[in-house]
């Protein structure tokens, strides 16, 4: 199949590219501002398809909305129409097609004119009057309040909102790009004149920034956010994408003895702590016992023992580890344990708790096993 993908260096013509590629679909038609024009004869005969994503939001004179919108529109269809090639067209609108200015009302002619164009010809008519669309590679301090929040924040540069309470609905690039690939293979999502994406956010501008503000924080709280929340996923997801070059890494806490070390790694509100154990050769860990928090144990490097009684019993339960056989031991409420390091180098083992440690509320209670 022959895909033409005007406005291909956009936002959404990025991402729809990349994943066409990765589905295997290797007949792309790129054409952006910068193609030179004589190609799209080319391309318009040869289409089997037609992604329309070329638009102007962002002129320096409001002429150039129509221009851009309606009158590359026009050159598409009839370039089109000179070679009789009445292959499906998508089209990117807008919610302000509605709307009673002058972007609004370019995207509404183009519309009508593929709809008339539809019924001339017979050819099938896609339109997607999308919301606010966020998500990796958008263009910050352009049009869009999500990527130009993710990059000042994630930059450390000032951001402006005027208005914190107005309602912004949202769909993630993702899901956008999923609904057209759907389109592509003829299974739209259809209501009426128009296709519509699913999962549509609506959330408020403050609440954005809150929440971007909160991913910044994470680093130093070790903590991840609420990936149960699915605007909350996307939106961190996006947010990383604008972080610095230089500053994908960050460095955590070692708390060092001379037995080693314990460093946590992850701390959540409802699905506990992660952190990485390392012990020297010969040191045992633990030696306590919990009333409700439990734990697992996973040694990724080195070998040891993990040893367990119950605190009313003397019987030892013991349970050899190493890094070479991935193997989980559970740690149950009510048995004092410990771990010993019986090799010649350091014993690396991931903990995870159910609940993140408060100093206050440590439910550690010391006992030999």
């Amino acid at each position: 199949m022959k895909i033409l993908v005007t406005g291909s260096k956009g936002f959404i013509g990025k991402n729809l590219i990349a994943e066409l590629r990765n589905r295997k679909y290797t007949d792309i038609y790129e054409f952006d501002q910068d193609t030179e024009p004589a190609h799209l004869d080319e391309y318009c005969k040869e289409a089997d398809f037609v992604f329309h994503l070329a638009g102007v939001n962002r002129p320096k004179e409001q002429s150039e909305f129509m221009d851009g919108n309606f009158g590359f529109t026009t050159i598409l269809v009839d370039t089109l129409r000179k070679y009789k090639n009445t292959c499906p067209v998508m089209i990117s609108s807008s919610i302000q097609a509605e709307l009673d200015n002058p972007y609004g009302e370019s995207k509404k002619a183009g519309e009508d004119l593929l709809f008339d164009y539809g019924v001339e010809t017979g050819a099938k008519i896609l339109v997607y009057r999308f919301p606010n669309v966020f998500g990796k590679w958008g263009r910050p301090n352009y049009n869009s309040a999500v990527a130009t929040f993710c990059y000042n924040i994630s930059h450390e540069l000032p951001i402006h909102m005027n208005t914190p309470d107005v309602v912004m609905n949202l769909v993630y690039i993702d899901d956008v790009i999923n609904e057209l690939i759907h389109a592509l293979e003829g299974n739209e999502n259809r209501d009426n004149l128009f296709c519509k994406v699913p999962m549509i956010h609506t959330i408020t501008l403050g609440e954005i920034a809150d929440l971007i503000f909160s991913f910044k924080k994470s680093r130093e709280e070790k903590s991840v956010p609420n990936m149960s929340d699915a605007f909350t996923k996307k939106l961190y997801s996006t947010y990383l994408s604008y972080l610095p070059e230089n500053q994908f890494s960050y460095d955590l806490k070692m708390n060092v003895d001379d037995r080693g070390s314990f460093t946590e790694f992850i701390k959540t509100p409802d699905r506990g702590q992660v952190s990485v154990n390392i012990s020297k050769p010969g040191i045992i860990k633990g030696n306590h016992w919990h009333h409700s928090k439990n734990e697992k144990f996973l040694v990724v490097s080195g070998q040891g023992i993990i040893r367990f009684r119950k605190i009313d019993s003397d019987e030892v339960l013991e349970y050899f580890v190493n890094g070479e056989k991935m193997t989980v031991v559970d740690i149950p409420t009510g048995y004092t344990h410990n771990i010993e390091n019986l090799g010649e180098t350091e014993m690396v083992t991931i903990m995870w708790a159910n609940e993140a440690f408060n100093p206050e509320k440590p439910d550690t209670y010391f006992l030999e096993v």
